[in-house]
Order: C-alpha cells, then sequence, then structure tokens
C-alpha cells in the first residue's frame, strides 16, 4: 500500500487543497508533525482527524509496507524528514510506494509574498529598518539600480537576479514605510496602467508593429496629462536624472508632441551647449547618448585598467 505525502503552499490561503488532496486525506490515518499546522483547522472542520506524532520516518515507512495506507501532512521545515523517510523506504525488503499528492502550490509571483511579510517583520523588530524614511531610502534605491544597470551593461546574467532582488526589496519597503498606500496598491496601480495603456492586448485596437504601439502609449499618456490638469507637456519628467538622460528625455517628448526643432538649439552657453547638441545629434543619430557616454566611460575604464598590470 502507498505511503501519500500530501504538500501544501504556505502562500495559499489554507483550506484551499486540491480535489486529490481531498481524497487522499480521507484513504487513511493522516499523521503530521506540525502541531501548529495551519491546515488543521480546516481538517477538523471537514471532519478529518490529524494525529500530531514525532516524526519517525523508519516506522511511517515499515507501516506503509505492512500494508497499511498512511497518510503524510507534510509542513514548513520538513525536507528533513522527507529525505529520511526516502532512506528508511529504500532501505527495506519490500520498499513501499510513496505518493506526493501537492494540495495547493504557489502561482507566479507567490514568493513576494514572502518578501512582505519579512519586510513587516524587520519593519517591527529591526532597530535599523524601524527608522528608516522614503528620505532616508533615497541613495540605496539609487545605488541599488545603478548596480541592475551594470550587470546589465557587464552582460552578468547571473547576478542579475540577485541584483534585480535588492532593488525589488527597495520598492516593498518604500511601500512598507508609506502611509496611506501599502504594496497591494502599488501593484494594482502599475496593473491598471499597464492594462490601460495596452488597449491593443485588452482591449479592442488593433497595433500590429512596435511603432504603433509606441504611439498608442504616447497618445494615452497624453490623455492622463490632460485629464490630470498638467499645463506643460514636461510635467511628469524626473529633473534629478542623470543629464544627458534627461536632455534626451526632454526632446523626445517634444519631438513627439509636435515642439518646433528651433527651440532645440543654441540652448545654454559654452560647454553645457556643446553637450546639448551632442544629445540632440544622438537621438537624431538613434541612439542613447546617456548609453553611449558610459560605454565610453567603461572602455577607459578598461584602458587604465590594463595600464596598471603593465606597470605591476
Amino acid at each position: 500500500m502507498p505511503l501519500v505525502v500530501v504538500t501544501t503552499s504556505p502562500r495559499v490561503p489554507p483550506g484551499l487543497l486540491s480535489h486529490q488532496a481531498w481524497q487522499a486525506l480521507r484513504s487513511g490515518p493522516v499523521l503530521t508533525g506540525s502541531p501548529d499546522h495551519p491546515q488543521l483547522p480546516y481538517l477538523a472542520d471537514a471532519g478529518v482527524e490529524v494525529e500530531i506524532v514525532t516524526p519517525d520516518p523508519r516506522a511511517l515507512a515499515g507501516r506503509a509496507a505492512a500494508g497499511e495506507t498512511v497518510v503524510w501532512l507534510a509542513g514548513d521545515g520538513d525536507e528533513e524528514f522527507m529525505r529520511g523517510l526516502g532512506h528508511a523506504a529504500l532501505a527495506l525488503e519490500d520498499p513501499p510506494l510513496i505518493e506526493v499528492v501537492p494540495g495547493s502550490y504557489d502561482l507566479p509571483g507567490a514568493r513576494v509574498l514572502d518578501l512582505v511579510r519579512v519586510m513587516d517583520r524587520l519593519r517591527a523588530e529591526c532597530p535599523w529598518d524601524r527608522k528608516q524614511t522614503h528620505e532616508s531610502l533615497v541613495p540605496y534605491l539609487l545605488e541599488e539600480a545603478y548596480e541592475v544597470l551594470e550587470t546589465i551593461e557587464e552582460g552578468d546574467h547571473a547576478a542579475l537576479r540577485e541584483e534585480l532582488g535588492d532593488l525589488l526589496l527597495q520598492v516593498v519597503f518604500h511601500a512598507r514605510v508609506a502611509e496611506g498606500f501599502d504594496m497591494d496598491d502599488v501593484a494594482a496601480g502599475i496593473v491598471d496602467k499597464l492594462v490601460r495603456r495596452h488597449p491593443h492586448v485588452f482591449g479592442s485596437v488593433r497595433a500590429e508593429s512596435a511603432d504603433e504601439v509606441n504611439d498608442n502609449w504616447e497618445a494615452i499618456k497624453a490623455a492622463e496629462r490632460a485629464s490630470r490638469g498638467d499645463e506643460s507637456l514636461f510635467d511628469g519628467v524626473p529633473m534629478g536624472q542623470p543629464a544627458l538622460s534627461l536632455a534626451a528625455q526632454l526632446l523626445r517628448r517634444a519631438e513627439r508632441s509636435g515642439v518646433p526643432d528651433s527651440l532645440a538649439a543654441a540652448v545654454g552657453q559654452g560647454v553645457a551647449r556643446e553637450l546639448f547638441d551632442l544629445v540632440r545629434r544622438a537621438r537624431a543619430a538613434g541612439v542613447d547618448p546617456e548609453a553611449e557616454l558610459r560605454a565610453a566611460a567603461r572602455a577607459y575604464r578598461d584602458r587604465v585598467r590594463a595600464w596598471e598590470s603593465r606597470r605591476s
């Protein structure tokens, strides 16, 4: 007879179990080593008795090998017990069949719930996390964003996952610090925006090319600015971003809004005028001036490093 192991996800509300799990839980005596397992009250309401036992892999494997159908309700931290159960079963002359039945499992994005929960605890219990404000976190937000950029520019995709996690932490941290909204509100806002700005996916608008998608996006953004009462097409442009990126964004938005190109001529004085004109030339050439200058800076760094290694 089989030994049935029912697994559940702590990120799914207790009691929401698969049909196969409910069948398994009624197929024989149910045991668990977790006295505080979140499923216990719901199983009790459904008339399923669960015995709390000290985890004993050999005894459990022996009962199944003797012909008894036994159900083990796995809990958090049962990994070592499960390995021991497998070894105990294989050590028997006639090993029992071990069947794993997923009672519930994580949907994509479920681990973000863990991050929110961890951040809640840090905010409540860690003196450093508790004292942070939106303003004090700004340097970390910028640093993590630039570290993500660096891994992409360096092609270090192995490090990209970690750096994206560090950046995601900053988003969750700010949402936790905030008063008046939380992480769910942040997620809801961006979901609504993405749906609204992709009518060719979520509505009836047709868009056959990336250019058409971009045109729709800009038209929707313009309508949103108008509905908010923005007085200038530059409202909403973050003026604190790096200067090359700022100039490029201003020129890009002006170009899409039909601003005369003559207004961009002879802007500023001296080096500033030359730099702004270079940004205009980069835009005309279809390149990102910020990325181009960063690439040149990396090339210079590599040259200096090579020079340093030859001197040593």
